[in-house]
Protein backbone atom coordinates (compact mmCIF):
# COMPACT_ATOMS: atom_id res chain seq x y z
CA UNK A 1 0.00 0.00 0.00
CA UNK A 2 2.65 2.52 1.03
CA UNK A 3 6.36 2.87 0.65
CA UNK A 4 6.89 3.39 4.40
CA UNK A 5 5.28 0.47 6.27
CA UNK A 6 7.05 1.38 9.53
CA UNK A 7 5.76 4.95 9.46
CA UNK A 8 2.26 3.76 8.61
CA UNK A 9 2.31 1.24 11.44
CA UNK A 10 3.46 3.88 13.94
CA UNK A 11 0.67 6.19 12.81
CA UNK A 12 -1.96 3.43 13.11
CA UNK A 13 -0.58 2.35 16.49
CA UNK A 14 -0.60 5.88 17.92
CA UNK A 15 -4.14 6.48 16.68
CA UNK A 16 -5.65 3.13 17.70
CA UNK A 17 -3.70 1.83 20.70
CA UNK A 18 -5.84 3.42 23.44
CA UNK A 19 -9.21 2.49 21.90
CA UNK A 20 -8.08 -1.10 21.27
CA UNK A 21 -6.62 -1.38 24.77
CA UNK A 22 -9.91 -0.13 26.28
CA UNK A 23 -11.90 -2.56 24.13
CA UNK A 24 -9.78 -5.50 25.26
CA UNK A 25 -9.62 -4.46 28.94
CA UNK A 26 -13.42 -4.34 29.08
CA UNK A 27 -13.53 -7.94 27.84
CA UNK A 28 -10.60 -9.49 29.68
CA UNK A 29 -10.63 -10.29 33.39
CA UNK A 30 -6.84 -10.17 33.78
CA UNK A 31 -4.88 -7.03 32.76
CA UNK A 32 -1.86 -9.20 31.89
CA UNK A 33 -3.99 -11.24 29.50
CA UNK A 34 -5.35 -8.00 28.05
CA UNK A 35 -1.81 -6.77 27.43
CA UNK A 36 -0.98 -10.03 25.66
CA UNK A 37 -4.08 -9.76 23.47
CA UNK A 38 -3.34 -6.14 22.54
CA UNK A 39 0.24 -7.05 21.71
CA UNK A 40 -1.00 -9.86 19.46
CA UNK A 41 -3.43 -7.48 17.74
CA UNK A 42 -0.58 -5.14 16.83
CA UNK A 43 1.70 -8.01 15.80
CA UNK A 44 -1.05 -9.02 13.38
CA UNK A 45 -1.33 -5.42 12.22
CA UNK A 46 2.41 -5.29 11.55
CA UNK A 47 2.37 -8.58 9.63
CA UNK A 48 -0.62 -7.47 7.55
CA UNK A 49 0.19 -3.76 7.27
CA UNK A 50 -0.58 -3.74 3.54
CA UNK A 51 -4.09 -5.12 4.17
CA UNK A 52 -5.11 -2.47 6.72
CA UNK A 53 -7.57 0.03 5.28
CA UNK A 54 -6.76 3.73 5.44
CA UNK A 55 -8.18 6.39 7.71
CA UNK A 56 -10.55 5.54 10.54
CA UNK A 57 -11.28 2.23 8.82
CA UNK A 58 -7.91 1.05 10.21
CA UNK A 59 -9.21 1.31 13.78
CA UNK A 60 -12.35 -0.60 12.84
CA UNK A 61 -10.20 -3.27 11.16
CA UNK A 62 -8.18 -3.53 14.40
CA UNK A 63 -11.40 -4.00 16.41
CA UNK A 64 -12.14 -7.01 14.22
CA UNK A 65 -8.63 -8.37 14.81
CA UNK A 66 -9.04 -7.74 18.56
CA UNK A 67 -12.37 -9.57 18.60
CA UNK A 68 -10.87 -12.63 16.87
CA UNK A 69 -7.75 -12.51 19.06
CA UNK A 70 -9.93 -12.41 22.20
CA UNK A 71 -11.92 -15.38 20.92
CA UNK A 72 -8.68 -17.31 20.35
CA UNK A 73 -7.49 -16.32 23.81
CA UNK A 74 -10.73 -17.56 25.41
CA UNK A 75 -10.54 -20.85 23.51
CA UNK A 76 -6.96 -21.25 24.73
CA UNK A 77 -8.03 -20.56 28.31
CA UNK A 78 -10.82 -23.16 28.05
CA UNK A 79 -8.40 -25.74 26.64
CA UNK A 80 -5.97 -24.95 29.45
CA UNK A 81 -8.71 -25.33 32.06
CA UNK A 82 -9.79 -28.66 30.54
CA UNK A 83 -6.21 -29.97 30.50
CA UNK A 84 -5.70 -28.79 34.08
CA UNK A 85 -8.91 -30.50 35.22
CA UNK A 86 -7.90 -33.71 33.43
CA UNK A 87 -4.47 -33.58 35.05
CA UNK A 88 -6.00 -33.03 38.49
CA UNK A 89 -8.23 -36.07 37.95
CA UNK A 90 -5.25 -38.14 36.84
CA UNK A 91 -3.23 -37.05 39.87
CA UNK A 92 -6.14 -37.82 42.19
CA UNK A 93 -6.15 -41.45 41.08
CA UNK A 94 -2.38 -41.69 40.90
CA UNK A 95 -1.04 -39.88 43.97
CA UNK A 96 2.51 -41.15 43.41
CA UNK A 97 2.77 -38.81 40.43
CA UNK A 98 1.87 -35.77 42.49
CA UNK A 99 3.82 -36.36 45.67
CA UNK A 100 2.56 -35.28 49.05
CA UNK A 101 0.18 -32.33 49.36
CA UNK A 102 2.06 -29.09 50.16
CA UNK A 103 1.10 -29.09 53.84
CA UNK A 104 2.25 -32.67 54.39
CA UNK A 105 5.95 -32.55 53.54
CA UNK A 106 8.13 -34.85 55.51
CA UNK A 107 11.36 -33.68 57.08
CA UNK A 108 13.12 -35.13 54.07
CA UNK A 109 10.90 -33.10 51.73
CA UNK A 110 11.51 -29.96 53.75
CA UNK A 111 15.28 -30.51 53.56
CA UNK A 112 14.99 -31.02 49.81
CA UNK A 113 12.99 -27.80 49.39
CA UNK A 114 15.75 -25.90 51.22
CA UNK A 115 18.21 -26.68 48.39
CA UNK A 116 18.74 -24.23 45.56
CA UNK A 117 16.55 -24.55 42.47
CA UNK A 118 19.55 -25.82 40.49
CA UNK A 119 20.36 -28.54 43.04
CA UNK A 120 16.72 -29.65 43.24
CA UNK A 121 16.43 -29.78 39.46
CA UNK A 122 19.62 -31.80 39.08
CA UNK A 123 18.72 -34.28 41.83
CA UNK A 124 15.16 -34.57 40.50
CA UNK A 125 16.31 -35.35 36.97
CA UNK A 126 18.47 -38.16 38.29
CA UNK A 127 16.22 -39.58 41.03
CA UNK A 128 12.70 -39.00 39.70
CA UNK A 129 13.17 -38.87 35.94
CA UNK A 130 15.83 -41.61 36.01
CA UNK A 131 18.12 -39.74 33.61
CA UNK A 132 21.80 -40.66 33.38
CA UNK A 133 24.55 -38.00 33.30
CA UNK A 134 24.59 -37.92 29.49
CA UNK A 135 20.83 -37.32 29.37
CA UNK A 136 20.98 -34.69 32.12
CA UNK A 137 23.78 -32.93 30.23
CA UNK A 138 21.60 -32.75 27.11
CA UNK A 139 18.55 -31.59 29.06
CA UNK A 140 20.48 -28.83 30.82
CA UNK A 141 22.73 -27.90 27.90
CA UNK A 142 25.98 -28.52 29.81
CA UNK A 143 28.80 -31.06 29.57
CA UNK A 144 28.68 -34.50 31.18
CA UNK A 145 31.66 -33.53 33.30
CA UNK A 146 29.81 -30.44 34.56
CA UNK A 147 26.84 -32.68 35.42
CA UNK A 148 29.08 -35.05 37.40
CA UNK A 149 30.68 -32.19 39.35
CA UNK A 150 27.38 -30.41 40.03
CA UNK A 151 25.64 -33.66 40.94
CA UNK A 152 28.41 -34.56 43.40
CA UNK A 153 28.14 -31.12 45.02
CA UNK A 154 24.32 -31.21 45.07
CA UNK A 155 24.36 -34.61 46.75
CA UNK A 156 26.79 -33.34 49.39
CA UNK A 157 24.62 -30.28 50.08
CA UNK A 158 21.53 -32.49 50.34
CA UNK A 159 23.30 -34.89 52.69
CA UNK A 160 24.34 -31.89 54.83
CA UNK A 161 20.75 -30.57 54.82
CA UNK A 162 19.49 -33.99 55.88
CA UNK A 163 22.07 -34.21 58.66
CA UNK A 164 21.12 -30.69 59.82
CA UNK A 165 17.48 -31.84 59.96
CA UNK A 166 18.51 -34.84 62.08
CA UNK A 167 17.77 -37.35 59.32
CA UNK A 168 20.18 -40.24 59.06
CA UNK A 169 19.46 -42.24 55.92
CA UNK A 170 20.89 -45.71 55.50
CA UNK A 171 23.83 -45.87 53.09
CA UNK A 172 21.65 -47.57 50.44
CA UNK A 173 19.20 -44.65 50.34
CA UNK A 174 22.00 -42.06 50.36
CA UNK A 175 23.67 -43.54 47.30
CA UNK A 176 20.36 -43.39 45.40
CA UNK A 177 20.36 -39.63 45.79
Amino acid sequence: MGSDPHGRFVQIYEHAYRPILGYVLRRCADPDDAADVVAEVFVTAWRRIDEIPSGDEARLWLYGVARRTLANHRRGERRHEQRTAALREQLAVSPTLAGPPPGEYTQLGQAFRMLSDDDRELLSLVAWEKLDTKQVARALGITRNAVRVRLHRARKRFARALADAGIDLPLVERTAL
